[in-house]
């Protein structure tokens, strides 16, 4: 059985439906090394992202893990680890 994870695009598709547009860190960054704040996304911005991913995919994730997420990268892992656990 395949344990499903959370791609770069899903949670770019997520973060745009929770919180709107992401400001673009320029042609060539890599989303997934760019900080939240340089996206343009606060902490509230975060919280309504991780309660649509609660909701899209059955995963509870604690607030203060996700308050230790920098960026992409960061929170993809702490959610592919959360669905990782729950498979």
């Amino acid at each position: 059985m395949t344990t499903p994870a959370l791609s770069v695009d899903d949670l770019m598709r997520v973060l745009h439906k929770a919180a709107g547009a992401a400001e673009s860190p320029g042609p060539d960054a890599d989303v997934l090394d760019v900080t939240f704040d340089e996206l343009g996304y606060d902490s509230l911005a975060l919280m309504e992202t991780v309660g649509e991913i609660q909701r899209e995919y059955g995963v509870r994730l604690a607030d203060d893990l996700v308050a230790g997420t920098t960026g992409p990268r960061d929170f993809l892992k702490l959610v592919n680890a959360a669905l990782a656990e729950n498979a």
